[in-house]
């Protein structure tokens, strides 16, 4: 009887895929990585071909020991990791731990975990791509370099426990310029007029909008502006100057790319990448569905290819027309393009079926787990359906030397809207197709609005992810750890949604920017990106991408080190006594603030942090309300009374108290910057919650 070793990443996916085959297959998980650079030395001889110094990692070695003694006892070894670089090198390092020739049929790929997809893998094993091991050694050999060879001259410079990275620099860069246009934004003043009209002074009311003046755009300055214009427009006689009716056709999105749900899921759901991409690998690895046993439910969620399998294209226009009839059903599927250098042989992120539709798979999904199935089973199945027609009537409209517009759409076939949430709805508008020459009546004069124009908008997770992939920065799989990474740094914060530069990270892309141009130079980094692809499709070698990279960056290190000032850090003495060895403590900067230390280190290593109180006393035990940070360095507010006291508030505590039932206020940020009250009793009308089920 043939014996048959399957190696996989996770134990979840090794579950799922052991229900699909016989009792001839064994499967393993590798629990990602068994091999790796050492963490304790630069493992890189840049002298001999930048060759790596590979090592088991720590704690691996039973694991290894279990696979080896499994591996002799096999007939087959098949290689089953993921479908990109990194799981090509992991395949690789197995094939050499476990004495596989890696030019052999060992490597099978699949992109979901299903019955057919695994079966069909076997059936097709193949060597392991060398040229993609390459890219993700290349990869690994570049972070090193930056990693253990700049990293130590921040410490020396500024401050331990700095790091500095190939790609996390660039992203840091990109939030610090973002918050540098915000500081130095002026904002302009600027007003709106618009009048209410109707022909005969009779219904339909039409609301229109100043747009020109003598045959000019009008733009309003100041109030007293606002004024005149008003003024002329009551005495104005107004009548159509033209009238424009057309259909308008809106084309469903594409499937979901690794960036475009992490975007979506960020905004319609409010996870976090991490999160998301947390989820997405539960989906992908296998769910429980009662007596059928764990199942996939997902493709692969690491990809940037809009692409669908025919098969799953032929089951999703089936569905539609079955469910939603034949008018929703275009008459040849709809084709999407991908970014370029996507991997096309890759698919989009969709479900493995879409006859499991999220009301089928609710009971066997957690809450969390079902809102992201849901996402990314609607975007899936929209994308195959027709497109929507609206019909959009504009009116333009003369008032002596104003011209004035009012526009109005009415949806005349929903098409693939039919799946689309409450939000995302066309709301009609309608404005009525009047003739050319009709007069119309002042009905109304609005009243002006001030408005300011506004600066850009600061980073959240999706736009700096929708920003690091437009810019060719990072690939699908690394977006996430690039976030988190700066987070964990204490280069950046997260304010609500907002993500922020430290003044530790505008110190550190400072210094960097001065000596280290070509690392936060965007156009460099997406062109390394792009070299890394070329490895990948054999259009070029790692030798010649480290070279490039390396003889640069090793003279600039140099300079660095011989030019950069120490930055001295002021000792500033506390009043606070270390109460156990009674030294005046200092203030010391961590990744998430300031903090008080021993100046006795290392004998005395006791820390306490500085407390930031906002002058609003506990609700519950009448102690101090403090600023604290998260452990992604969010901020929130909590007592100073913890770990006795338990209250926290990631809204602004107020002194002000609830007109309703008396408990206190909470100041809550708005994306757009505006600042609102509402009560903390969750129970109350004035609560966040409340006011969101009235609206």
């Amino acid at each position: 009887m043939t014996k048959n070793l399957v190696i996989v990443e996770s134990p979840t996916k090794a579950k799922t895929i052991e229900r699909f085959l016989g009792k001839n297959y064994t499967v393993r998980a590798s629990m990602g990585h068994l091999r790796d650079l050492p963490k304790s030395q630069f493992g890189v001889d840049v002298e001999h071909n930048f060759t790596p110094k590979y090592i088991n990692i720590r704690g691996k070695g039973p694991l290894i020991k279990e696979l080896k003694t499994l591996a002799k006892k096999s007939d087959r070894i098949f290689l089953a990791t993921d479908p990109d670089r990194e799981g090509e090198a992991i395949a690789w390092h197995l094939s050499y731990i476990l004495g596989v020739d890696p030019a052999a049929a060992c490597r099978i790929s699949f992109h979901e975990i299903t019955n057919t997809a695994i079966k069909g893998a076997l059936k097709e094993p193949h060597a392991i791509d060398m040229d993609m091991v390459d890219a993700q050694q290349t990869r690994r050999i570049l972070d090193r370099i930056v990693g253990y060879q700049l990293s130590p001259l921040l410490w020396r410079k500024i401050r331990k426990g700095l790091s500095a990275g190939r790609v996390q620099s660039v992203a840091v860069k990109i939030i610090c310029d973002r918050q540098k246009e915000i500081d130095d934004f002026e904002p302009q003043e600027y007003w709106t007029s618009s009048v209410v009209l109707a022909p005969g002074g009779k219904t339909p009311k039409i609301t229109a909008d100043v747009t020109k003046k003598d045959g000019k755009k009008l733009v309003i300055h100041t109030k007293e502006e606002a004024g005149q214009v008003t003024k002329e427009l009551k005495k104005a006689t107004y009548q159509v100057t033209d009238c424009s009716v057309k259909d308008r056709t809106r084309r469903p999105v594409p499937p979901f790319t690794t960036s475009s749900l992490q975007q979506e899921a960020n905004k319609r759901l409010n996870f976090t990448t991490k999160k998301v991409m947390m989820l997405a690998q539960q989906l992908y690895e296998g769910v429980t569905l009662g007596k059928k046993g764990s199942v996939g439910l997902i493709t692969y969620m690491r990809t940037d290819s809009v692409h669908l399998a025919s098969a799953a294209v032929d089951e999703i226009r089936g569905f539609i027309g079955e469910t939603y009839g034949e008018p929703y059903l275009p008459s040849k599927p709809n084709v999407y393009s991908s970014r370029k250098n996507a991997q096309e042989a890759h698919e989009a992120i969709r479900p493995t079926s879409c006859l499991r539709t999220p009301e089928a798979m609710a009971k066997f999904l957690n809450r969390d787990q079902l809102r992201l199935y849901t996402l990314i089973w609607k975007r899936t199945v929209m994308s195959q359906m027709q497109n929507s027609i609206s019909q959009i009537t504009a009116l333009t409209i003369q008032g002596d030397a104003y011209e004035l517009r009012a526009a109005g759409s009415v949806v005349k076939f929903d098409g693939f809207l039919r799946l689309a949430d409450k939000k995302d709805e066309e709301k009609d508008k309608k404005v009525p197709a009047l003739p050319k020459g009709t007069a119309l009546d002042l009905v109304k004069l609005n009243p002006s609005v001030q408005h300011f124009t506004e600066p850009p908008a600061n980073f959240t997770e999706a736009s700096l992810v929708k920003e690091l992939e437009d810019k060719g920065i990072g690939r699908p799989s690394t977006y996430s750890p690039i976030i988190q990474t700066i987070l964990a740094r204490g280069y950046v914060v997260k304010e609500g949604k907002k993500i922020l530069p430290t003044e530790l990270g505008k110190l550190t892309m400072e210094m960097l920017e001065q000596y280290f141009s070509d690392i936060l130079n965007v156009s460099f980094s997406a062109h390394m990106e792009a070299e890394l692809d070329a490895i990948s499709e054999h259009k070029n070698n790692k030798d010649t991408v480290l070279q490039e990279f390396y003889t640069p960056f090793a003279k600039a290190l140099k300079v660095a080190d011989e030019s950069i000032p120490v930055v001295e850090q002021p000792v500033i003495v506390s009043d606070v006594r270390c109460e156990k060895c009674g030294r005046l403590m200092v203030v010391k900067e961590g990744r998430h603030g300031k903090f008080l230390a021993c100046p006795g280190f290392p004998e005395c290593r006791n820390t306490k942090p500085i407390l930031e109180k906002i002058g609003v006393t506990c609700p519950q035990c009448g102690g101090d309300l403090i600023v604290r940070h998260s452990k992604t360095g969010r901020l929130f507010y909590g007592c100073a009374n913890y770990p006795s006291c338990h209250f926290t508030s990631w809204d602004k505590p107020t002194n002000e108290t609830c007109p309703q039932c008396g408990s206190m206020m909470l100041e809550h940020v708005e994306r757009n910057g505006k600042k609102t009250l509402h009560c903390s009793n969750e129970n109350c009308p004035n609560s966040k919650s409340k006011k969101k089920t009235k609206e």
